[in-house]
């Protein structure tokens, strides 16, 4: 009996498929003392057959066999077994062949030559998968046929370490994907850490990334991390990436080629360990055309797109979405407050530019302005004509009310609206026209960033 292969019958078994003898018995030897039960071989059809009768935990595999492509393995067991996490070992320095693993379903990928301390990490998150990522069906809320798709693209992205770039309106979503993505993925036990980066001033911005040295720069008086230290060993979640300079743009993307990154002041780099989850409204395809983001980073980013869909795409979901946040909503020991049922067919009618967070928000006002346990339709206060369609040949009114205005600037020229006349009311208080608006005060700097909206 091989030795790989007297481990006891409880222990994880890993698959290991290389055509080098050399390699096949390094990956062996280093698995076994990791306490784990191998079975080697050195091609595709011997693997193929060993997964009709056995089960493993795990399948490392070469990317180029005597008899094909790891790449076909990738594919057969994400058909044949597709609980089971796949390895892709690629060529050195070719990150082309590692991002064709990602996206043909591998959870991760070594580079030759194999970094043993890479290679234990690496299992060590694989085996520590869940069985099944259906966790998010508790959060995700929604039987449209839309949100159906989303669970199920999210159960599958847990389930590899492969970039993603979330797409979709805002108040969509996005972040909540992201955290069900780590959530129920490898790094669930590390951190995860969301960074806006619309919301860090330019001059900044590197050293928030990065971290930085003592001295670096006036002001810096002691060493600090940066977000993708503070992610190390889980995931660093990207909201609207669009939003970097092009400066930082080429930075990120060699921090993530290399796996490396150098604080600000340091002469060297250090290595981190981090899954990139992306995020933006805006579309990057159409930004890399218009030379606003690079393309290559681009490629690298958006191995995987999860496309978040608007609210009026979910529109059977809004009854199941609003109950829940009223259940949230409720004051603690009190009834849940309930909606009539004129009020929850003027929401289903209603188009929701602002999507699940727009929702959320209608509702906590109506709950502190309905005056009984029922919530009404004018409780909910919709904008006069929201929740009527828009004729075949009627057109939105303009920032100054001039007709044919696209729909993205009208919606920022109400939202511009909004946020002074909130200020105005406030004397420039913005935690107060944060308040009065219904948002964090981080999301309002935010906007107002955004909009071009000065403090002064």
């Amino acid at each position: 009996m091989r030795r790989a292969e007297r481990t006891a019958a409880s222990a994880p078994r890993v698959l290991v498929v290389d055509d080098e003898p050399d390699i096949r018995e390094l990956l062996e030897l280093t698995l076994v003392k990791m306490g784990l039960g191998v079975v080697a071989v050195g091609s595709i059809a011997e693997a193929k057959d060993r997964l009709k009768d056995e089960r493993y935990d795990l399948c490392l595999t070469d990317m180029r066999l005597g008899d094909g492509e790891g790449l076909e393995l990738v594919r057969h067991i994400g058909v044949a077994a597709s609980d089971l996490p796949v390895a892709v070992i690629t060529a050195y320095g070719s990150a082309e062949n590692a991002v064709a693993a990602l996206k043909a379903g591998a959870f991760d990928y070594v580079s030759k030559p194999v970094g043993l301390d890479q290679l234990r990490a690496l299992v060590r998150s694989a085996l520590s998968l869940p069985d099944r990522a259906d966790q998010e069906r508790q959060r995700l809320i929604g039987d449209s046929a839309p949100m159906v798709q989303v669970r199920a693209l999210i159960a599958k992205l847990a389930r590899t370490q492969a970039p993603v770039y979330i797409s979709g309106e805002s108040g969509s979503g996005k972040e909540l994907a992201a955290r069900l993505i780590h959530e129920n993925g490898a790094r669930r036990e590390r951190p995860f850490v969301p960074v806006n980066c619309g919301a860090i001033p330019e001059a900044l911005v590197e050293s928030e990334f990065f971290g930085y040295k003592k001295g670096a720069f006036t002001g810096a008086a002691e060493d600090r991390e940066g977000f993708f230290q503070a992610a190390s060993g889980g995931t660093l979640f990207l909201d609207e990436v669009a939003d970097l300079p092009l400066a930082m743009q080429v930075k990120l993307l060699r921090a993530i080629q290399e796996r490396r990154v150098r604080k600000v002041g340091a002469t060297q780099e250090d290595a981190v360990d981090v899954r990139i989850i992306c995020a933006t409204h805006q579309k990057l395809a159409a930004l890399v055309a218009a030379g606003r983001f690079r393309q290559d980073l681009f490629y690298r980013l958006n191995v995987i797109e999860l496309a978040m869909p608007p609210l009026r795409e979910c529109l059977p979901d809004i009854p199941a979405l609003a109950e829940a946040a009223l259940a949230r909503l409720a004051p603690a020991g009190g009834p849940r407050p309930q909606l009539t049922p004129d009020a929850l067919e003027e929401l289903t009618r209603y188009d929701f530019p602002g999507n699940i967070r727009e929702l959320e928000n209608i509702l906590e006002r109506a709950v502190a302005l309905s005056s009984g346990e029922k919530i009404g339709v004018d409780d909910l206060r919709l904008a006069p004509g929201a929740a009527e369609p828009l004729a075949e040949d009627e057109t939105l009114p303009g920032p100054g009310g001039e007709a044919g205005a696209p729909l993205p600037e009208y919606l920022e020229s109400l939202e511009r609206k909004a946020i002074l006349d909130a200020l105005a009311r406030t004397e420039f208080n913005r935690t107060a026209a944060a308040k009065l608006l219904g948002i964090t005060f981080r999301q309002l700097r935010y906007r107002m960033q955004r909009l071009g909206i000065k403090e002064e």
